[in-house]
């Protein structure tokens, strides 16, 4: 896994662990990145499935929770397959626009 650190945003790649150790390794880490926005980005990985995004549903979950946002960039599930609570854009641009735009509303009390 690597960690990049872009102002109030951490954008996590998947290198070569599989989708549940990569949600273990967010779990392990979350800590040190609870107060940021957090882009995990799967591109790298060639299969992909719903029960493999639903994985992520907890830290999602738990993240907006606090009033951050959480995005998984892939190309491999469509948004209308996931569940609601998930947030699932295809490209790495748009999950950094979408942060932004969320970022907007919280600041304005939406």
């Amino acid at each position: 896994m690597i960690f990049n650190k872009e102002g109030s945003t951490t954008i996590i790649t998947q290198e070569k662990a599989t989708v549940i150790e990569f949600v273990k390794g967010i779990e392990d880490k979350y800590e040190s990145m609870k107060n940021d926005n957090i882009v995990a980005n799967l591109f790298s990985l060639k299969d992909l499935s719903i029960n493999d995004v639903n994985e992520f549903l907890r830290v999602s979950n738990k993240h907006k929770s606090n009033k951050r946002s959480f995005v998984i960039v892939t190309d491999k599930i469509s948004y209308d397959d996931t569940p609601k609570e998930i947030t699932i854009v295809p490209t790495l641009i748009e999950a950094l626009d979408l942060i932004e735009m969320e970022e907007i509303e919280r600041d304005l009390d939406f």
